[in-house]
């Protein structure tokens, strides 16, 4: 069973990610979203921390890197006096940990989150299907994900680029936009098809070096939002990748879907939840302080109509955050329990990014001329927000992975 208390064996960690928030991460905040593609040096010091903590065991595999399955190697539960070995043992592992901290570190900035080096949904990626040996050669290098197509977005299943066996190699030739971290990392974890006419069943991923002559980096995206984080755009031609860089199972299972490749969002949905709840809970407390300055405290417990707007839309908001952070959690503790997360994942990603979204832009609203001025970060926020709706699956798919799950139909039944 679910405990919602945050596992006091994690606590040390959830403290350390939130003082990188509010030290680091917030007073730098600013300098990135005006100074696009320039990386933030101050990050360097941070990931060596992070990889101290992760190689000494303390962090529990905090950040995309260190997210796994619960057939890992993962902690009892806290309190449980149960060791990982005994049946039906509750285990708080690296995916809790992993949402966690990220909850905490994205209260100070989205963009700086995604931009630590070696804590890349790439990194997610390799963790979800990777075998051991190749988790062992991955394990402490930047990967980036490349899976959005200039005609394919949420439709992963009609993939173009293409991955022809050749001998001992898959020649890779296409086009992938929209690459998180997509220049600055060593990897690129490429999802391509082995053969088109068979759709999301022969969708497979392979990690390519960054540094391969075949991968060719066309330009970097100026956006809305998370403008510290880089986001690159690539062409694919003649990239040769070792057949051993295939991620998972090489064959072509007809009844499987996309198999380890779908496994990805099981582990990545999560953690793309979490930086929207970390978001929400910044909107969240700015406002209510801003508010508080000026007189307008909420009362959580007070009827909503015998309160001002501005506390009741307020009262109302905490409840929805309250809603996408249990989800989150939820999703992230089944993982590491070894039970099936897909619906769940999907749920709290759609509850998650719409829930910021509406949040930040609220927050805007309440906080008046200053919640559109840059002397508070409330319309950065809202900029930050919008890519939490859409990346890792935009909110109208998740909302159809649900829908299914809960109908019991395929994805050529419910479309």
């Amino acid at each position: 069973m679910i405990d919602l208390e945050v596992p006091k064996k994690l606590l040390p960690l959830v403290r350390q990610a939130g003082a990188l928030a509010d030290e680091v991460f917030r007073p730098i905040s600013r300098k990135y979203d005006l100074a696009e593609h320039e990386y933030p040096r101050e990050l360097d010091l941070t990931s060596a921390l992070i990889d101290g903590l992760s190689d000494s065991g303390a962090s529990q595999g905090a950040g995309a890197r260190g997210s796994t399955r619960a057939s890992d190697d993962v902690p009892a539960g806290v309190g449980s006096g149960r060791s990982t070995k005994d049946k039906g043992a509750n285990r708080n592992g690296t995916n809790l940990s992993s949402v966690l901290s990220i909850m905490q570190t994205c209260r100070g900035d989205v963009g700086l989150t995604l931009s630590l080096p070696r804590q890349g949904l790439g990194n997610a990626a390799i963790a979800a299907v990777a075998n051991d040996e190749q988790k062992q050669r991955y394990g402490n290098r930047w990967a980036a994900m490349a899976i959005t197509e200039p005609e394919t977005g949420s439709d992963s299943g009609a993939i173009r680029t293409t991955a022809v066996k050749d001998g001992d190699e898959y020649v890779l030739n296409g086009e992938k936009i929209y690459v998180t971290s997509g220049e600055r990392a060593e990897l690129v974890v490429v999802w391509a098809t082995l053969d088109r006419s068979l759709g999301k069943k022969a969708i497979k991923s392979f990690v390519v070096e960054r540094s391969n002559p075949g991968l060719r980096l066309v330009r970097l995206e100026h956006k809305l939002g998370i403008r510290s984080s880089d986001t690159a755009a690539f062409h694919l031609q003649d990239c040769r990748v070792p057949a051993q860089d295939l991620l998972g199972d090489p064959e072509i299972r007809t009844e499987g879907g996309f198999g380890g490749a779908m496994q990805t969002f099981d582990n990545t949905r999560p953690l793309v939840a979490a930086m929207a709840v970390g978001l929400t809970r910044a909107c969240l407390d700015t406002t209510t302080a801003l508010l508080k300055e000026a007189g307008v405290e909420p009362d959580l417990d007070a009827p909503l109509h015998s309160q001002p707007h501005a506390a009741a839309r307020l009262v109302q908001m905490e409840a929805d955050y309250e809603s996408a952070y249990l989800l989150t959690l939820r999703a992230a503790w089944m993982a590491d329990n070894g039970r099936p997360n897909s619906m769940q994942a999907s749920m709290a990603k759609a509850k998650a990014g719409r829930t910021c979204v509406d949040v930040a832009l609220a927050c805007v609203e309440l906080a008046g001329a200053t919640g559109y001025a840059e002397t508070e970060l409330l319309e950065k926020w809202a900029r930050d927000s919008k890519i939490l709706d859409i990346f890792e699956g935009t909110q109208q798919i998740q909302l159809l992975v649900v829908a299914r799950r809960l109908l019991g139909l395929s994805s050529t039944q419910l479309r």
